[in-house]
């Protein structure tokens, strides 16, 4: 029997185990959060002693993440340039193309020749398989827009980004899952927009999801779902192979480049078992970039930095915000789950349990644009990036369903088990932790110290060792600050340099940042969910200079 991912209609068993693994990650954080606070109260020793350690194993992760931050940026800017459509023609004719990478290789420069390398690796792993692609003129990409209070402006910039792909448009179909709900003007626009374009896809159009269906929660999984379902009729309809079919699920603040879709339709086509696997672009959140305040630029700068560094890891790359997959693969798992928030992160999850644990996540070296969350003043913005952050930590939920996904299976291995469990508690629990204790936990044993510990040796090193960790994690922030400068979008904008400097210096509010919209939204998602006090589903609000 396969395993439902919902912690809808359990069994008395299957809901007790839900709630165990719902309390556990919001208890564990509470409870080393406390423990470092009443340790430095009552045994500073101890306390400065297991903050040194800490300090040290952050330091090490940090240095590492940063090592990867640069070979990902790297990576990213040496694809910047590449042909993804000649990449596409080439594996449509590969006996020949092979013959002519060979012949190219003295006229590239380092950076091509590197390029090409990697190219030739995945042609070869292909090549192996036996599991050739379909020809690019029978790739269709199916494209869902889910809106509920997007206007015209952020629609239609995002629309129009798709229509300019260097790959067929005619293989490309476009439905916006529009909520009943959404008011009479946004109805207006979408119906609009999808007129305007009809003739330029295959298709355009509009699929309104109804309100109140039972079974389902207001998610957008579930607006996602009902259009999907009707944009498999309208494949099937038109005598379309499934499983020549890319569905890609963007927000309506999605803005791709040109080279979007062929770089997706050569993942596609090299990848092996490409029913098995979602596709994941690189997010940044340049649409409003220089119309937020300087904290919010750098949460989506430090955003698109962890998803570069992910990236360089795909055996745990798990799906996120806007991505593709194969949409026979989403057909046969049931399409997103129609209850839960993170619907990105948790059709990945849903996907691997269903297949067994044969289901991967391929990066692309390749970025889309989005919006940062922001508002009509500073502190609305404050409170929208706050509540975006706290859904995105609500992600959490996962892990209870797919802790009984793997209990009860015997066919994904026990390593496979162990590796993917242990990197989505870990991760959830630093991500409400380390925060707090970097910035103010870690400094408590000094403040609380007993005459004996006073007068100790530890006492004395504390601050040096602290500063030095401190110091060396500097080197990490001065490469932040240089990558987050070359990822700017390269627009002419008067007085760009003033721009650039600020938001250099804006990266100084780090600190702070790490608690305010980090640790703190993640901890109180954890508590909810500890206490069972369930999140809705919250739209960001989305706000663009004209």
């Amino acid at each position: 029997m396969r395993f439902s991912y919902s912690k809808e209609n359990l069994s008395a068993p299957q809901a007790r185990l839900q709630r165990l693994f719902e309390i556990l990650p919001g208890l564990t954080s509470w409870a080393i959060l406390t423990a470092m606070v009443l340790l430095s109260i009552f045994s500073p020793f101890t306390a400065a002693i297991i903050t040194i350690a800490f300090y040290l194993c952050w330091l090490l992760r940090l240095l590492y993440m940063t090592l990867f931050l640069v070979l990902s940026y790297i990576r990213l800017n040496l694809e910047g340039t590449t042909d993804w459509m000649g990449r596409v023609h080439g594996i449509d004719h590969s006996a020949d193309y092979l013959k002519i990478l060979n012949a190219r290789h003295g006229l590239l420069t380092f950076k091509q020749r590197f390029s090409v390398w990697l190219h030739r690796r995945e042609l070869r792993k292909l090549t192996r398989s036996s599991r050739l692609p379909p020809s690019s003129k029978d790739i269709y990409h199916l494209v869902i827009f889910p809106i509920l209070k997007e206007n015209a402006q952020i629609i239609g910039a995002a629309v129009e980004a798709v229509s300019r792909q260097l790959f067929r448009p005619k293989q490309i179909i476009v439905v916006f899952a529009l909520e009943k709900r959404a008011a009479q003007e946004i109805k207006n626009d979408v119906h609009a927009i999808a007129q305007k374009y009809h003739s330029h896809f295959l298709d355009c159009f509009t699929v309104l999801h109804p309100d109140e269906v039972p079974g389902e929660a207001r998610v957008k999984g579930a607006n996602v779902t009902c259009a999907a379902r009707k944009a498999k009729e309208y494949i099937e309809a038109n005598n379309i192979p499934l499983e020549n079919v890319i569905c890609s699920c963007f927000d309506a603040d999605t803005v791709v480049s040109k080279h979007y879709f062929s770089c997706l339709t050569y993942h596609f086509m090299v990848t092996p078992d490409r029913q098995r696997a979602s596709f994941q672009p690189i997010p940044v959140y340049h649409n409003n970039i220089w119309q937020v305040p300087g904290f919010a630029r750098v949460i989506e700068t430090g955003s698109s930095f962890f998803q570069l560094i992910e990236a360089t890891n795909p055996e745990k790359l798990v799906t996120f915000s806007s991505h593709s997959m194969s949409f026979k693969a989403l057909v046969e798992v049931g399409y997103w789950p129609v209850d839960m928030i993170s619907d990105d992160s948790a059709i990945f999850w849903k996907c691997y349990v269903h297949y067994d644990g044969h289901y991967r996540v391929i990066p692309m070296y390749v970025t889309l644009s989005m919006d940062v969350a922001c508002a009509d003043n500073w502190w609305n913005t404050v409170k929208n990036v706050y509540k975006q952050k706290r859904r995105w930590a609500w992600g959490v939920e996962n892990f209870p369903l797919v802790m009984r996904a793997f209990l009860g299976s015997d066919k994904i291995p026990l390593y496979d088990k162990l590796r993917h469990g242990f990197k989505l508690f870990e991760g959830h629990i630093s991500w409400a932790t380390w925060g707090f204790l970097l910035s103010i936990i870690g400094w408590m044993p000094v403040l609380f110290a007993r005459r004996e510990f006073a007068s100790s040796v530890v006492y004395y090193n504390v601050p040096e060792i602290a500063n030095t960790i401190f110091n060396l994690a500097s080197l990490c922030l001065v490469t932040s600050i240089v990558l987050s400068l070359s990822l700017l979008p390269k627009t002419t904008i008067r007085y760009s340099g003033f721009k650039k400097l600020g938001h250099a210096l804006e990266w100084l509010m780090i600190p702070v940042i790490l608690v305010i919209f980090g640790a703190l939204p993640a901890l109180d998602a954890q508590t909810r969910l500890m206490r069972a006090r369930y999140l809705e589903f919250w739209v960001t609000d989305k706000h663009r200079k004209k």
